[in-house]
């Protein structure tokens, strides 16, 4: 009896668990299938409803941040208008950063500067260093200020050593109200690419609070190193050096060099930072305190090695 009772309890378990993964089937099923139907249909409003409604659907796309949704906004990358192109540019993100390269970087010579704008914009967010070159382009000859802009913050985020040059060349110029932002946008990009080529990430550029110390993450890396192993970040603790230093940059301008020269780290970075830790700018201020912890647990930590 007992025998038949486990007999029938496994064929019972086995009815259940054979219905549950039925069910389970049916479930992903209808699931893929809503999604392609969808996915249609976004692809019908790209190619023949009106601006808004083709608007509308790229925002979808990216909202759903995946590649096959990217994948369907590409076309409207040559849409006939310029708003249709510029909303595409950052709907097709979430493609393959080379895929998403490849379909963004002919948009960086279209004839609407909101649409070389946002696709500078859009190669930052991709961040793939095949774009470098050709924001680099940008960055030096487009006539359009907010596209040169565009480019120096996109080359931030990427973290090619190869941008630090042509970046720190805009910052080597006399400042005037006119430039201010790409100024900004230069100086912070520079730290940005320092803790990319040295971590792989980013961290807070701007104070992270007004916490002391021990509630702040400001762990020390080996930015040290960088120096030694990229001149060209020699050359930027210099430039962004006189950059903090000078009193007619702007404020904001100063933070970011301050900023990056805590990314960058190493002896000379220290002794500039230092020096403006009791600035009566209190943001600029707490940056700088900020990296000299940063420098100051990155030097101990070269030293115990260096001991053992």
């Amino acid at each position: 009896m007992v025998r038949m009772g486990e007999r029938k309890n496994r064929r019972a378990s086995a009815s259940f668990s054979f219905f549950l993964l039925f069910f389970v089937f049916l479930v992903c099923f209808a699931a893929s299938s809503f999604a392609q139907s969808n996915f249609d249909l976004l692809a019908q409003k790209i190619r023949s409803a009106s601006v808004e409604e083709k608007r509308d659907a790229l925002f979808r796309i990216r909202n759903l941040r995946s590649g096959a949704a990217s994948r369907i906004a590409v076309p409207a990358l040559h849409d006939s208008s310029d708003i249709v192109r510029a909303t595409a540019a950052s709907s097709v993100i979430f493609l393959p950063k080379s895929e998403a390269a490849t379909v963004l970087i002919p948009l960086l010579s279209d004839k609407s500067d909101f649409v070389r704008r946002e696709t500078a914009f859009a190669l930052g967010e991709v961040g793939s260093d095949t774009a470098t070159e050709q924001l680099i382009q940008v960055l030096q000859k487009d006539k359009v200020l907010e596209v040169r802009t565009a480019a120096a913050a996109a080359l931030g985020k990427i973290g090619d050593a190869r941008a630090v040059e042509p970046l720190l060349k805009i910052l080597q110029k006399r400042p005037n109200d006119a430039d201010e932002f790409l100024r900004r946008c230069a100086a912070r990009s520079i730290g940005q690419i320092a803790q990319i080529i040295d971590t792989s990430r980013t961290r807070v550029m701007t104070p992270q609070n007004f916490l002391a110390d021990k509630y702040k993450k400001l762990d020390g890396t080996q930015y040290d190193q960088l120096v030694a192993q990229l001149p060209i970040f020699s050359m930027a603790v210099d430039v962004l050096g006189t950059v903090l230093q000078n009193t007619s940059e702007s404020d904001d301008t100063r933070r970011e060099a301050a900023f990056s020269l805590g990314s960058i780290g190493g002896e000379l970075s220290l002794k500039l930072l230092t020096s403006f830790q009791n600035s009566s700018d209190p943001y600029l201020a707490e940056i700088c305190k900020e990296g000299v912890s940063k420098i100051e647990a990155d030097l101990a930590s070269v030293r115990n090695n260096s001991a053992h």
